[in-house]
């Protein structure tokens, strides 16, 4: 039996570790994510005539439909093209849809740029040359979290992006698993940019979660981030077909100081009415335009674009993607006619669902947790582990 001056270190020691032991996640556990399926499918180019292919040391070229080695090698230095129905490398001239290109321990060069893991070149349809990258799950978001955020900010808030990240990447690898990619390389999935795009600090948020990602019910869901939300993040449901709790939208008091907080654009009539007519809309001359509609956030839920002779009414969605997510950079705007112009004066960056990325910043700067800056974002929803 310990002595009493030792079972009195022993409670004080005890005590210490209660006052000062960091935060713990209690992680759940979804549904296995076999190592052999932690592999995502990257469009890197989706259409191409010709690309140019190095790799610097041992590589084997591998006809993917066959399964069959065509040839193998030492520092590759080529240009890989397409020709009716085979795929040209170099002087391997491979009769098939898909041909993998497998380094050895280094990185695979496409247009100058490095990739790390395999690269797959895939001939459509309609002669073109698809690029696409296969790479470990973590080594994507490697590749990704510099361009979602910036690498300076607080560590916590980027290891809030890196499993939120994470997570709609393995929830893409589930609804594209039939098609050639899961996800592209631009906006519209997650900006990728390979090896040259990975720092050290953001290296280092995805080491400290790797695995880590969110579900709801035990399920993983289509974690949605956006820029700034500027009060109140969006109902996925008005957008698109999912209603599920994480994402039916939250007040968000933290990203009044965000440098896109507000914003202001000026449009001629003739440049959105030439917009909408790329978009199969044909407005005529516009005279004026009138906001319809409003959601619980605040945000336009549909215009009617007023000319001589009729109205014409489009979802405040459709019309952002037309004239620019770069231009309207939200639908929580006004719009005021000022003789032959349009003047939108907006709030916030962003479709608004889900993460809200410059509130997470300040809720990192004021001391939060990742936890809990994705509990606020995401409630109902768990930290969970593949």
């Amino acid at each position: 039996m310990a002595s009493p001056i030792i079972r009195i270190l022993r409670i004080l020691v005890a005590s210490c570790a209660l006052c000062y032991a960091p935060c713990v996640v209690r992680l759940a556990f979804c549904e296995s994510l076999p190592e052999s399926q932690r592999y995502i499918r990257v469009a890197i180019v989706e259409e191409a005539d010709s690309l140019s292919l190095k790799v610097n040391g041992s590589y084997e070229i591998i006809d993917s439909v066959r399964k069959a080695s065509l040839a193998q090698g030492n520092n590759l230095k080529t240009t890989v093209t397409v020709n009716k129905n085979h795929i040209l490398i170099g002087k391997v001239n491979a009769n098939t849809k898909k041909v993998m290109v497998k380094p050895g321990r280094g990185v695979v060069l496409i247009n100058g740029r490095q990739f790390k893991g395999k690269v797959e070149f895939i001939r459509k349809l309609d002669g073109g040359l698809l690029c696409v990258n296969h790479i470990d799950l973590e080594e994507y978001i490697k590749g990704i979290l510099y361009h979602e955020t910036s690498h300076y900010w607080p560590i916590e808030a980027l290891k809030a992006q890196a499993i939120t990240s994470r997570t709609f990447a393995v929830n893409q690898m589930r609804e594209n698993k039939e098609k050639d990619f899961d996800v592209t390389s631009d906006i519209y999935s997650q900006v990728y940019g390979g090896k040259y795009s990975e720092r050290l600090r953001t290296n280092r948020a995805v080491d400290d979660t790797k695995g880590r990602l969110l579900t709801y019910q035990n399920k993983v869901f289509p974690a949605f981030f956006h820029a700034t939300c500027a009060g109140h993040t969006e109902d996925a449901s008005l957008l698109w077909n999912i209603n599920i709790l994480p994402l039916k939208g939250v007040a968000c008091g933290f990203c009044k100081e965000a440098p896109h907080f507000q914003w202001h654009y000026v449009l001629t009539l003739k440049e959105i009415r030439d917009s909408l007519e790329k978009g199969n809309y044909n407005p005529g001359e516009i005279r004026d335009i009138h906001i319809s509609g409003r959601d619980k956030s605040g945000r336009v839920t549909n215009l009617k674009i007023v000319s001589k002779n009729k109205e014409t009414v489009i979802s405040a969605k459709d019309f952002r993607q037309l004239i620019g997510p770069n231009i309207i950079r939200s639908t929580n705007f006004t719009v005021a006619i000022v003789n032959h112009d349009a003047v939108f004066e907006g709030f916030g960056w962003g479709h608004g669902v889900g993460l809200c990325q410059w509130g997470a910043y300040f809720m990192a700067k004021q001391g939060r947790a990742y936890e809990e800056i994705l509990k606020h974002y995401y409630p109902g929803a768990e930290i969970s582990s593949y």
